[in-house]
């Protein structure tokens, strides 16, 4: 891990001493790294017998993590549940930090609506989750300066225009949802303070219900029903039936929110940012899976999530079934007029990664991790897969062309299939043609052994001066 300070900033003796300091606390024992996200660090640790969290801001995170804490703060004082900041600042090395006291409970939400232990907790969540956000609400967003205020509809906008450019795809479906959510916008009624992320996964429960809302890194300002929207999205429901986080119904959702904040909403609004919040998530996912594909994190978890983009898509078409409008009645901005360019590849109606990409990712990981936490016969055994994957990918990528290639070749002689050939080798029907038959026998090889063996070809080079291409590799 880079460290800006020079002194590694994971070991948990040097930052006992730090925490010390930061807490004023006469002892500090039990460091424990809980996570290790793309943007912080998160730690916990007890300060004279307390339990506390530490959450510590990776270098290159643009977000400030202070004025996340002063978000903290304002909604501890509103009466939010969340978690009451200790300290906040910045430590030797340059990171920004929080301290925040321990809440105890679940974050796992198929414990939370599953587990007989929060059955209690269940009847009271959504109510209690709609109370916390009408308090939310009504913090006065302009007393919390550094904030970012965006139009969600257009930065999502140019987010897929980018994506699409720079993983070669496009995606019909989320054109149908641009051109309703443009068409139908609601009048923005209220700016409120937003949490960003607020749905079960991020926030804390125990027996008696929510204890405590966490991950206030997307806060903005903006439409406070979005956040209503954003618990409705079905990848939050975590396999319940019920629309709302699992837990409830749209009814139930707007009558708990109304009357805990006085704010009148209609069912239409919840939709909007019901859909809205869907085409995020599927943006999200595309997100993920560039960070491997354009190599900016190789990882075989974040290139799968890439084939999650499609049941957005299909979230999309069950929530508007019957709803659709024509990007032609749509008022669109002028900079979403951006054109749609085909690259010319063949078309798939899958989205990347493809298929030898993601068998490259899982091949990745198993050299990068498993060969290196595995010894022996397993490891052998690890290396043969690992070649098995390598062949897969490597046919996956150029299988197409060498079957075009070879269908040509055969078509020289004649001949359909390899079948074909081989009875025409047997019966002597193409003596005369020996030499074609043994370039074209022996071109074929050559893709095979392209396919199997790469390195093999290395050694292997005919009179002609045959080699493997990059078409072949």
């Amino acid at each position: 891990m880079n460290n800006p300070g020079g002194s590694n900033r994971s070991d948990p003796v040097s930052l006992e001493e730090e925490l010390r300091d930061l807490v004023g606390a006469r002892t500090v024992e039990s460091v424990t790294r809980l996570s290790g996200g793309a943007s912080r660090e998160t730690w916990s640790f007890l300060a004279d017998g307390r339990p506390l969290i530490l959450q510590r801001q990776r270098p290159g995170d643009v977000r400030d993590m202070l004025v996340e804490a002063r978000v903290l703060e304002t909604a501890f004082d509103a009466g939010v549940r969340v978690p009451q900041l200790i300290t906040s600042g910045q430590m030797a090395s340059g990171a920004k930090y929080m301290v925040l006291a321990h809440v105890p409970g679940e974050t796992i939400a198929r414990k939370i609506l599953r587990d007989e232990r929060f059955s209690a907790a269940r009847s009271v969540l959504l109510e209690q989750m709609a109370q916390s956000l009408a308090r939310l609400h009504a913090i006065d967003a302009d007393s919390l300066s550094g904030l970012p205020s965006i139009d969600q509809l257009e930065q999502y906008r140019m987010t897929l225009d980018n994506l699409n450019e720079s993983l070669g795809q496009s995606h019909p479906a989320f054109e149908l949802a641009f051109a309703w959510l443009e068409r139908n916008r609601p009048v923005s009624r209220r700016r409120s303070l937003v949490h960003g992320d607020f749905r079960l996964g991020n926030v804390m429960v125990d027996e008696s219900g929510l204890a405590a809302v966490l991950d206030w890194e997307l806060a903005h300002v903006g439409d406070p029903i979005e956040d209503l929207g954003w618990l409705c999205v079905r990848a939050w429901r975590f396999g319940s039936s019920l629309p709302v986080g699992g837990l409830g119904g749209y009814d139930e959702l707007i009558a708990a929110y109304q009357k805990a904040s006085g704010v009148e909403i209609s069912g239409d609004e919840v939709l909007w940012w019901e859909v809205l919040g869907t085409l995020k998530w599927g943006i999200m996912c595309m997100i993920q899976a560039s960070s491997h594909l354009l190599g900016h994190h190789r990882s075989h978890e974040m290139a799968a999530i890439g084939r999650r983009v499609c049941e957005n898509e299909y979230d999309l078409f069950l929530l508007l079934d019957g709803k659709w409008t024509s990007a032609s009645k749509a008022t669109s901005p002028s900079s979403w007029n951006r054109p749609i360019v085909f690259d010319g590849d063949e078309p798939t109606v899958h989205d990347v990664p493809s298929t030898a990409q993601l068998v490259e990712a899982v091949r990745e990981w198993m050299e990068r991790d498993v060969m290196n936490g595995t010894t022996g016969r397993l490891q052998f055994h690890t290396r043969v897969a690992i070649n098995a994957l390598s062949i897969v990918e490597r046919e996956m990528k150029s299988g197409r062309g060498q079957r075009h290639r070879h269908r040509e070749r055969l078509a020289t002689l004649g001949v359909a299939h390899d079948a074909e050939l081989a009875d025409a080798i047997r019966s002597g029907r193409l003596d005369d043609r020996i030499d074609d038959v043994a370039h074209v026998v022996r071109d074929s090889v050559v893709d095979k052994v392209a396919v199997a063996n790469p390195t093999y070809l290395l050694s292997m080079v005919p009179d002609d001066g045959v080699r493997m291409d990059e078409s072949q590799a």
